[in-house]
Parts: structure tokens; sequence; C-alpha cells
């Protein structure tokens, strides 16, 4: 475990480079605008769906956890602006008296703690929030019930979609940032090429599955507290086999699979970190990224000491 803690240390100092950043940026923006579109376009169909899920669902248990989505809906929108009021009001300071270097840690640092701020609120006025938006709910008429929790049913898919992209193209474009890493850690030159094809299959496999349970399961993310468990434990699913084999397809040639059954418990560790980035907008463009390092340098890390 201390080497997984060691990798996960060098992951979140490389997330942090210019370097990195440029490429997790533009890839996220352009899977984010991507979603966008095809979220605007197909609206009505996903408003519809989630409209036919509420049917099926009790309305004292579509209240309450209605009012719980909101809440978390709010915790977000609020990390969101109140992330843009610092940059629109403070961005051109930070930017003439930093580096870009610097200028990208304060950027990660900034959001950290805007989500830290509201989430310190949430924790001492949680409570009150949360029955506020039941009592919002329970003035509703269904209709209107069933329609604002469709439009959150319709984010959800949409923002689990790129999550599920941002995991296909950092998987694509990892070699780029692992050849940093292995230069910078190993003093390696050299980079073993990836089969994409290879790599990749894992990550279909997987996606499958995911999606997959993500439909058995939808009933259950309507209910408080255990929502919260089958969220975390299908984005597992989802991450852990992709970013270990990506990294062990550019460790060595010679892939050997039996390192993964051997450090289990290590790969769920910071498959589990890295799945912690999907609950803060924005800053969830970065997790596969920052997984596909960390896990490398795990694996790289074994076979050195090997």
């Amino acid at each position: 475990m201390k080497g997984a803690l060691n990798s996960i240390i060098v992951a979140f100092s490389e997330i942090l480079k210019w370097n990195t950043i440029k490429i997790a940026l533009s890839s996220g923006a352009i899977v984010v605008l991507l979603w966008i579109g095809v979220g605007y376009y197909f609206w009505d169909t996903l408003l519809a769906l989630g409209d036919r899920i509420l049917e099926y669902i009790p309305f004292s248990m579509v209240k309450s956890n209605g009012a719980w989505m909101l809440s978390t809906f709010l915790w977000f929108q609020l990390v969101l602006i109140t992330f843009a009021l610092i940059y629109a009001f403070f961005g051109n300071l930070i930017l003439q008296k930093v580096s870009k270097e610097q200028y990208s840690t304060y950027t990660f640092i900034i959001l950290v703690l805007s989500a830290l701020f509201w989430g310190v609120v949430w924790f001492f006025e949680g409570s009150y929030i949360y029955n506020e938006f039941l009592k919002l709910l329970t003035w509703l008429p269904f209709e209107t019930t069933k329609k604002a929790l469709g439009f959150i049913i319709g984010l959800y898919i949409i923002y689990n979609a790129i999550i599920v992209t941002l995991l296909f193209v950092a998987s694509i474009f990892s070699e780029a940032i692992i050849k940093i890493v292995r230069k910078k850690h190993f003093n390696q030159d050299d980079v073993v090429k990836t089969n994409i094809f290879k790599s990749i299959k894992y990550t279909i496999k997987d996606t499958s599955v995911f999606v997959v349970l993500s439909i058995v399961l939808f009933p259950l993310l309507f209910v408080p507290v255990v929502n919260f468990f089958i969220q975390i434990g299908l984005w597992l699913w989802l991450t852990v086999d992709t970013i270990s084999y990506d990294a062990l397809f550019m460790v060595d040639d010679k892939v050997d699979t039996s390192l993964i059954k051997e450090h289990k418990g290590s790969i769920y560790f910071i498959s589990f970190v890295t799945i912690l980035f999907n609950f803060l907008p924005v800053v969830n463009i970065f997790g596969p990224f920052f997984g596909e390092i960390a896990m490398f340098h795990y694996f790289k890390s074994l076979k050195e000491e090997s």
C-alpha cells in the first residue's frame, strides 16, 4: 500500500503540470461540448425517459430522494459559480503574479477549496436545505415534481456519458503523458508502444457491463445513502480494468497480468481515489489521466524493484 500512496502523490504532482493540463483540458472540453450537443438534440427523449422511469417509483420515494438530488445539484452549481466568480475577479491578477505551472496549481486549489467551503456549509446546514426542498416538492403537484426530477435524470445520463468517454480518451492519449513520467521519474527515454486495440478492449468490456448494471440498478439510485455506494461501485467497475491494463501495456511489451491479482488491494485503492474526481464537476476531466499516471507509476515501480 505504501507504493500505491507514493504513486498517488506522484500523480497529483504530475496532473498539475502544464503539459498534462493542456492535454486533459483540450480533450475534456471536446468531450463535454460533444455531449452537450448530443444532450441538447435528444433532450426531449431524455425527459421522456425520465418520466417513464418515475412512473414506477413510489411518490414518497420520489419526494424524499428528489429533495436529496436537488440539494446535491444546488451544491454542484454553487461550487461552479464560486469558482467562476473568483477567477472573474482575481484570475488576471493571479496570472500576472505566478508562472504557468503555479497558475495550474492555483486553479486546482481554488476549485477544491470552493468545493470544501460549500461542503462545510452542507455539513452544518444540509438537513435544513434538504427539508426545504422536501417542502417544495410536497407543495408542487406531482407532474411538476416529475418534470424537475426528469430534468436531473437527463443531466445524470449525460454526465455519466461524459465520464465514460473521458476514460476512452485518456486511454488513447495516455502515452503522451506517460512518456513524461517515464523520463522524469525513471530516467528512461524509451517508450513502450501501447497496442491501443488490446488495451481499449477492456474499456469496451467494462463500459458494456457498466451500462447494463446502471440500467438494472437504476431504481436503487432513488434510495438515499444506498445510491451513493451504488454509484461508487459502478464507477469503480468502469475504471479499475481500464487504467490497470493500460498501465501494464505501457510498462513492458510482455504484459504480466498476474500483477493485477497479486496487487488487487493497491489497484482498487488507486482506482477509488481516481473515481473521487467524478464527484467534482470540471475536476472530473482530470480523473482518468490521474489514474493512468498513478497506475503506471505503481506498476513501473514494482518492475524496477524486482
